[in-house]
């Protein structure tokens, strides 16, 4: 792996960071008259913890890995930005991600002037690493892989990303949103091991969180360094660290939620095989389901029509024909198959 300095945008390097008043202060007092806040309306006239230490001991306790090594953002989606930002040049370096999978590496780059290429997945929608590593070139700063896939559902092949890992010298990001609904364990075991691996994970997905967007980013301390360096000073605000703290203490709650989720998906995908309309189902490690239909347009159209709202991917590559479905409680998808099943009448 190149140093963090090589690989750092030069100005990021140098950079001075914003200094808050709650940096500069640690600890308890009885008056706070350094931050400028109003006085009154107590608890949330003060400014949060701009590291937000409380959290990550939390998540360090549940996840195996030290606070310094977890980064804390508005959904992982500022992780994904704050990580182009703090490598990539403008206009010169680029990014490379699988094809299908998530629209925010394509769009953070674009954001950022930073081109993203693409490499296309198999039929199956497995990763070749050989191919991947053809598309980069001196210039390609960080790779996106996305698993659990999204929307293909699937986990990409480890022995392929082991490889990524090995001969790619940059960053490499492995994007985990669905890792609770896998099988497989996560990343974040490796991180001491590739110091050039980013672990993203959130709160919206298994943990039934995402109205108070909180993602976070797993790495080496020098890594989450320098995101730490660049985010806005308070970008998580007091209330969605103290929800986080209590959605948190609901672990067990959180894994049996996840068995009657993965639970309903068996049933969803076997009922899925009774209606004609139906041409294949694509295995799943994830929450939802990528289904191929002989009209995705059709059948979204209809659903709509029915007040049930899924998602077309029918113009996505490698998606012709399909439609992603997220697992609902019971009544929901007994609500989508039947009014499958009344289409087909």
């Amino acid at each position: 792996m190149k140093t963090l300095n090589e690989l750092l945008r030069a100005n990021i390097r140098d950079l001075k960071p914003y200094s808050s008043a709650r940096n500069e202060f640690h600890g308890e007092a009885s008056v706070f008259l350094d931050a400028n806040e109003n006085p009154y309306k107590a608890p949330y006239n003060r400014y949060p913890d701009p590291l937000q230490w409380e959290l990550k001991k939390k998540i360090s306790r549940l996840k195996d890995i030290a606070p310094e090594h977890i980064f804390i953002g508005n959904g992982s989606d500022e992780a994904i930005d704050l990580l182009i930002r703090a490598f990539c040049e403008q206009g010169i370096d680029n990014i490379v991600s699988i094809t299908p999978s998530y629209g925010m590496y394509q769009v953070s780059a674009d954001v950022n002037n930073v081109p993203c290429r693409k490499v296309k997945l198999s039929n199956n929608y497995q990763l070749s690493a050989d191919a991947l590593l053809d598309t980069v070139d001196e210039h390609t700063k960080i790779v996106f892989l996305c698993s659990p896939n999204n929307p293909s559902g699937n986990l990409l092949d480890k022995v392929e990303i082991y490889k990524v890992l090995k001969y790619f010298p940059c960053i490499v990001v492995v994007d985990e949103a669905y890792i609770d609904f896998a099988s497989s364990p996560s990343f974040i075991q490796e991180l001491l091991s590739h110091p050039n691996l980013v672990v993203l994970q959130t709160l919206s997905k298994a943990w039934g969180a995402a109205g108070i967007r909180l993602g976070m980013a797993f790495a080496s301390e020098e890594i989450i360094a320098v995101l730490n360096k660049i985010k806005y000073p308070y970008n998580v605000g007091q209330p969605t660290q103290e929800y986080a703290l209590k959605v948190l203490d609901n672990a067990a709650q959180m894994k049996e939620q996840v068995k009657e989720i993965l639970a309903e998906r068996s049933k969803v995908a076997i009922a899925l095989r009774d209606i004609p309309s139906v041409k294949h189902i694509y295995p799943s490690d994830a929450n939802f389901i990528l289904v191929k239909f002989e009209d995705a347009n059709a059948t979204y159209q209809y659903l709509i029509e029915k007040k049930v709202v899924v998602r077309n991917r029918n113009s996505i590559t490698l998606c012709e024909g399909c439609i992603r479905i997220t697992i609902g409680t019971p009544v929901e998808n007994q609500t989508l198959l039947c009014a499958l099943k009344e289409m087909q009448s």
